[in-house]
């Protein structure tokens, strides 16, 4: 029996699940450090809970079936379905309609968006790669990210449209795009950029860009949470204040401390000693994704690792960049860490999804699994 148990967990891959429990640790305990009210650290072991289950549930299914179009089909129509819906069903807050509220909890679709929108680009590059230099095949690709762009943009929630944007632009570049391509590519990107400018950006937005480009010119208004923010990291120095000793946290100046910003929080707290750490455990995460993805089966596989690595690195480097003021404040979570059971659940749904592939990365050939692809 215990062979039979070790024979069947022997595809998990424990140093990524251990770097992840460790980073989702690390952000319980710098939560539970600010008060008295344990409120989110109560609400985020359950989350955390829940994240490991859903992480071995998937860990042991086949996922090969979505190579086939009519799976994938139906995740990408059901998501349309589910962020339209948002717009009626929604709960508000904060001037967003972004979620559900289901009574002690609430569900954000716009975190399901991102891992729907790497299934159905894994699935059209895994045949499309070696024709990407023909610009039909971005086209394309990019019309199914900008559909999910667009919904989750007028919730309005551009931190997770930029994160599906990185997404595309990610996998599209994995893929082998030309270099006139790429030109063409970031030149419509900064005339898409001057027309959300003018035409679509709400004020508040333009007025964090704004901050960004000049941090000292509203400390009061728009710029305070990157100001104390960077007063929280830079106030940790080398070895932090220590656990529940965070000023800035502690007596309230730094806001959303528990999602936004709670790498400031841990850092001002951990100080650098604890910040290398982190990033330490980060790098151990994407390094396990992108080797487990280099041992896909087929072509479905490694593009659906690569979008898994982008997904986490772009979260990674936005969050840390508006804590730190090297780019807008954009509400952006740190996979693992901030609070939040939606994202949580999603990155450790698509770490499994990925372990769950690594049962069958080594059985056969990966051009004997391309040919399983049908209907494409």
């Amino acid at each position: 029996m215990v062979r039979t148990l070790q024979r069947s967990l022997s595809h998990i891959d424990w140093g990524l699940f251990a770097a992840a429990i460790l980073l989702s640790l690390m952000g319980l305990v710098t939560m539970f450090s600010f008060a008295a009210e344990n409120t989110f650290f109560e609400r985020q072991v359950i989350w955390i809970a829940i994240a490991v289950v859903v992480f071995f549930g998937a860990a042991f299914l086949d996922y090969r079936f979505l190579r086939r179009s009519f799976p994938v089909t139906l995740l990408f129509v059901s998501t349309v379905a589910l962020l339209a819906l948002v717009f009626v069903l929604g709960e508000v807050v904060k001037g967003a309609q972004s979620r559900f509220d289901i009574g002690l909890f609430a569900i954000q679709p716009s975190e399901f968006a991102k891992l729907v929108l790497i299934i159905v680009l894994s699935k059209y590059f895994a045949r499309r790669h070696v024709e990407i230099a023909h610009i039909k095949h971005i086209i394309v690709s990019g019309a199914y990210a900008f559909v999910l762009f667009a919904l989750v943009f007028f919730q309005p929630d551009l931190g997770s449209a930029i994160i599906l944007g990185s997404i595309w632009l990610g996998m599209v570049l994995v893929s082998g795009l030309s270099k006139k391509h790429l030109i063409a590519l970031l030149m419509l990107g900064a005339v898409v950029s001057g027309g959300m400018w003018q035409f679509v950006l709400a004020d508040y937005q333009k007025a964090r860009v704004m901050t960004f480009l000049q941090p000292l010119a509203d400390i009061q208004g728009a710029g305070y949470n990157a100001y104390q923010s960077t007063i929280a990291v830079g106030s940790g120095q080398l070895w932090g204040k220590g656990i529940g000793y965070g000023t800035q946290s502690e007596l309230r100046f730094l806001p959303e401390y528990q999602t936004d910003f709670i790498f400031a929080a841990f850092a001002e707290e951990w100080g650098f000693a604890g910040v290398l750490l982190l990033m330490g455990l980060f790098g151990i995460v994407i390094w396990r994704v992108l080797v487990i993805a280099s041992r896909g089966a087929s072509n479905f596989e490694v593009f659906f690792g690569v979008g898994v690595a982008v997904l986490l690195v772009s979260h990674f480097i936005i969050h840390v960049g508006m804590n730190v003021g090297l780019l807008p404040v954009t509400g952006t979570t740190i996979p693992f860490m901030s609070y939040g059971g939606s994202h949580l659940i999603v990155e450790f749904l698509a770490l499994g999804m990925l372990v769950g592939m690594n049962r069958y990365g080594r059985a056969v050939e990966r051009g004997e699994e391309d040919k399983e692809f049908v209907g494409i």
